[in-house]
Formats: C-alpha cells, structure tokens, sequence
C-alpha cells in the first residue's frame, strides 16, 4: 500500500510539473524579421498549437500538438501532411532543342523556378530553372542526357531521381502533385526558451518569436 501511495505521489508530483511547464509556455508569439516576413505561433493551454508563416512567396502553416520539456517546446504536426511530390509524365518529340522538360501541376498549368538538373554519362551536369513554357537545354550540349532532378526550392520539395532514355522522345513531362503544400511537417521539432523568445531550428534557419500580447485569446 505504501508503494502505490508513493508512486501516485509522484506520479501526482510529475503531472503538476508538466502542466506547469505548458503554462509558463503558453502564449502567442510573433515572428521577430524583417518587414518581408512575417509569423505567427499560438501555443494553447489544452496543448495544441497554429503556426502560419509568409515570406516573399513562401506561405507555410500547420496546427498540431505541442509538449513542454526541459525548457523546450517541441511541435507534432496533426494530422500529418501528405507531402507534394514529382511524378514523370508524358514523354515526346519535339525540335525546340535536343531536350525540353516542362513542369506542370496536375492541371496542366506550367510551373516556372523548378530548379532543373541534367546529368550526363561524363561530368559537369548542366542546371536551370524553368519557366511557365518549361526548360530547353542548349543546342550546343552534344552529350546524351541520362537523368534529372527536379527541385520546388520555395517549399524545398526535391524529386527523385529521374532515368532519360532519350530515345523514347527528347520532350520530358513532370507533374508535381501538391498534395499538402504549404503545410509544415513538424514532427518534435524544437523551441528554445530564451527569455521571453522562442528559437525555432528549421531548414529556412532560425526563426525567434517572441510573446506578443495577442496572448490573452491563446486560451
């Protein structure tokens, strides 16, 4: 009797202290930057968050659960997005050039600024982005093409690497789904407490929040 007694006590004991943890966490925070990007993370007593981000022609935004421990915040985005992802589409001839690639979404619409890299069978691979008509490689490239990378750098969405066989058409088609673009898959990722900041680490570097006084309506 005298052990489950002392276990409650403690379990008692750790309960007050993550909830006090939470408390001393919860709040709203604004994104410290510049005037070209702007944030905003509510961290709710009942222990989910919202995020929304937009910088230039970045916009991002999750909601989720979020837990307090050893001074961090860690964020669990709910449910999980689904991620945006390439898939290779149509393949023809064409006599714009020895080879064109246009990237659409699955509604045909061209996507201009998808970083496009050529490799060949010998070294330098050739790399460019596309436009709203798509990429075409210099007429003076004589080497044979033998795969492509693709990469959306505003979300950071990378395909996988594609094979060319160049003699079924030199015109590649690629259809990037979106799928949940735009939505952060924060899975434990990190806060750090300094002061009244919140330090975040992720792929655009660190962004500091700092608690603002829309904290009152977090609750």
């Amino acid at each position: 009797m005298k052990i489950a007694v002392t276990i409650a006590c403690a379990l008692a004991v750790f309960a007050a202290a993550t909830a006090s943890a939470q408390a001393s966490f919860a709040g709203a925070y604004r994104l410290a930057g510049g005037p070209d990007v702007v944030g905003e993370l509510i961290l709710k007593t009942d222990g989910r968050f919202q995020y929304a981000l937009a910088a230039g022609a970045l916009d991002e935004q999750a909601e989720g659960r979020w837990v307090a421990a050893d001074g961090q915040v860690r964020l669990y985005t709910e449910p999980k997005p689904k991620p945006a992802v390439f898939s290779a589409g149509p393949q023809s001839t064409t006599k714009d050039g020895p080879l064109k690639v246009m990237v659409t979404w699955p509604n045909g619409d061209g996507i201009a600024g998808v970083d496009v890299t050529i490799g060949f069978a010998t070294d330098p691979t050739v790399t460019d982005y596309t436009q709203y008509y798509g990429w075409t490689m210099p007429p003076d490239e004589k080497r044979i093409p033998r795969w492509i990378e693709l990469v959306e750098p505003i979300h950071g969405i990378k395909s996988a690497r594609f094979a060319i066989d160049i003699g079924k058409g030199n015109a590649l088609t690629f259809v990037l789904t979106p799928n949940d673009l735009g939505v952060v898959d924060f899975d434990g990722t990190v806060l750090e407490r300094t002061g009244d900041r919140l330090v975040m680490h992720q792929r655009l570097g660190d962004l500091t929040f700092v608690r603002s006084q829309a904290a009152k309506n977090s609750n």
